[in-house]
């Protein structure tokens, strides 16, 4: 029997590798406490929706490592990846993570500056002289 499983999560420009083992649910990230690693309420319960949502709260020990971005994508990344993972923990858990959208990755990505601009969109002010 598998005793650890793994997904990856992404979103922006941040990854996450998540490991869920069997335990008594405590979640590291990058090696310190999530609610350590987190000053937000909003990112912590955003990193604990799947489980919440499956019913798995306290029955597996979440380690993850993310990097890339700040901290509102690593919070998603790392939502999408305990997902995934919750899948391979059991596929009847498929149809609740899905309709929560908790698998699909948010494809929303920053847009790229245009040369002759200022920005992605912005424009250098206009002079008629």
């Amino acid at each position: 029997m598998v005793s650890q499983f793994m997904g990856t999560g992404r979103r922006k420009n941040a990854v996450a590798r998540v490991i869920l083992r069997p335990g008594e649910g405590k979640i590291l990230i990058n090696d310190r406490p999530y609610e350590e690693y987190f000053p937000r309420d909003a990112w912590k319960l955003q990193v604990r929706q799947p489980l919440e949502a499956t019913s798995m709260v306290g029955r597996y020990d979440v380690f993850v490592n993310v990097g890339g971005g700040g901290l509102t994508g690593q919070a998603g990344a790392i939502r999408h990846g305990i997902a995934r993972a919750l899948l391979l923990v059991n596929q009847s858990l498929r149809p609740r993570l899905k309709t929560d959208g908790f698998l699909s990755r948010d494809p929303r990505m920053k847009e790229r500056k245009k040369y002759g601009q200022k920005g992605a969109r912005a424009r250098f002010q206009f002079s008629k002289r």
